[in-house]
């Protein structure tokens, strides 16, 4: 029984929503094959409930890959393709989800109207968000996740608690142009630096 004990400490379990089991397995079992792939995890996936046992294999040497297979793994189940899922992989790139019931409790037509807000007519708000910060948003059931890197998320996910609390659409696509600006600022910034870079 010792031998296994290593093996159980490099565990997590998850639970993602029932219809969400379809697209972490992909056809022919393909996406979890390439989570496993390029996590170094097994993927123990009862399609029943949901459950979902992530181990570490024990020869992968970085255990805080574990941690980042959770996150590929909760980002489906919020919604995201397995693709944009992968993405968090980049130690650049992080994952956040906000729940929509700490907004507005139990009411269904409440959460309705935010989500309503949030996506705007044809989906317009949700890419006016995506494309000015460049993170990536998924609105599934009662939350809203983001995916991107650490300037991106903190716009977007300001722009997001900007609508919730019933802020003007034109107010908050004012806010994310002017901060499109100071990213794209900040970018240019980064990539100049090397090349005067004598200071470091």
């Amino acid at each position: 029984m010792s031998g296994l004990k290593p093996m159980s400490e490099a565990r997590i379990h998850i639970k993602i929503p029932y219809d969400r089991v379809g697209i972490l397995i992909g056809p022919e079992g393909i996406v979890k094959q390439e989570i496993e792939k390029k996590c170094g995890v097994e993927l123990k996936i009862n399609s029943e409930s949901g459950d979902i046992e992530v181990i570490l294999k024990t020869d992968q040497s970085d255990p805080a890959i574990l941690f980042k297979a959770e996150n590929v793994i909760n980002a489906v189940g919020r919604g995201f393709s397995p693709a944009k899922a992968l993405n968090l992989l980049d130690d650049d790139v992080i994952f956040e989800v906000i729940d929509l019931r700490e907004a507005v409790g139990k009411s269904k037509s409440e959460l309705e109207r935010i989500k309503g807000r949030l996506i705007g007519e044809k989906g317009k708000t949700r890419r006016i968000i995506e494309e000015t910060s460049g993170a990536k948003i998924s609105i599934y059931g009662h939350t809203i996740a983001i995916i991107g890197e650490t300037e991106q998320l903190e716009v977007a996910k300001q722009a997001i608690e900007m609508l919730i609390k019933g802020s003007q659409h034109g107010t908050v696509y004012r806010y994310l142009h002017r901060k499109r600006g100071e990213l794209k600022k900040a970018k240019l910034t980064l990539w100049e630096t090397p090349e005067e870079g004598a200071h470091e």
